[in-house]
């Protein structure tokens, strides 16, 4: 492997994991081939500095992840070779706009934000590079400055080629992974997976966080029920237009996914709504669902209802 630069932007709970194995494989070891970089906010990139940052896990117990720098601003970095950006929704377009000077010709981008269409979001501000579209399957979070916890199964990362480089294949992203012990699975085209995902999370994000009801309310609710499978139907019919395959009876299949989660789960777009944050994920799901099917002429009539009911507060 020659000698590669990561930086992890967003060091919450999806980037204190992914970026805490790669920073623990690598970081620690004078002659590593690979340096890896933070950027962080606040108090919890102040205690990364004093202290590197803790990663709870009942995977592999807890360590302590130092990358060779923690920082504020991308500015202070070297050239990058892979950034994995794990900003909320909100931040990813000025993210975009602030790394647009580091990335080289081969510069890999990953992001695997919520959304349906992060890839192409980014790619309308940033011309160079390989975005690869991706999401990840994770449980975790921010404890307190400086430690994240993960819960339940190893997290994993799902990424494919980009549209824009169709036959590239990244084999030392690969490489890079696989010695940082990180679980990933790659596909030709990762947008089935994506849209597989976003179909759970944006329903039930949508409907937990109007009526403030947790997974299992949810779906004891047949009124609640019946909102959810019209956000799932709309955006399903939305892939279908875009010609994006998805398993047949998704439907059903992430109802049924619902069920398996604790009865009092609560979604993230829930909790940032009840505690009144100012930003939220709405724009990124009903924002999106609404836009998509206005362009692609896919009536969104309960999308609509649930987001103008968030949106009026």
């Amino acid at each position: 492997m020659s000698h590669l630069n990561v930086c992890v932007i967003g060091v919450g709970g999806v980037g204190g994991y992914f970026g805490g194995k790669l920073a623990h494989a690598f970081s620690s070891k004078p002659d590593s081939s690979v340096d890896v970089f933070f950027v962080a906010r606040g108090k919890h990139l102040e205690a990364i500095k004093q202290n590197g940052l803790v990663l709870k896990s009942s995977e592999f117990g807890s360590i302590t992840c130092r990358p060779t720098l923690a920082t504020e601003s991308i500015k202070d970095l070297p050239p990058i070779d892979l950034f994995l950006i794990c900003v909320k929704g909100y931040d990813l377009m000025a993210v975009a706009t602030s790394m647009r000077d580091q990335i080289k010709e081969d510069t890999v981008i990953i992001a695997p934000l919520n959304g349906a269409d992060i890839q192409e979001r980014l790619r309308s501000k940033i011309k160079t590079g390989m975005i690869l579209p991706a999401c990840v399957y994770l449980s975790s979070y921010v404890e307190e400055p400086g430690v994240v916890v993960h819960v339940g199964k190893p997290g994993k990362m799902i990424f494919g080629k980009d549209p824009d480089h169709p036959d590239d294949t990244p084999d030392e992203l690969f490489r890079l992974f696989e010695k940082s012990s990180i679980d990933y699975e790659w596909k030709e085209d990762a947008n089935p997976a994506i849209w597989e995902k976003y179909l759970f999370i944006a329903s039930f994000g949508l409907i937990s966080a109007r009526y403030n009801r947790t997974l299992g309310e949810i779906l004891e609710e047949p009124s609640l029920k019946k909102e959810v499978i019209g956000i799932m139907n709309e955006i399903y019919s939305i892939a279908l237009k875009k010609t994006i395959r998805l398993p047949d009876g998704i439907v059903d299949l992430s109802l049924k996914k619902a069920a398996m989660f604790p009865r009092d789960t609560q979604t993230s777009l829930q909790r940032d709504i009840q505690q009144k944050k100012g930003k939220s994920e709405l724009e990124l799901f009903g924002g999106t669902i609404i836009d998509l099917g206005e362009k692609w002429g896919i009536p969104t009539p309960t999308t609509n209802k649930i987001y103008r009911e968030l949106e009026g507060g």
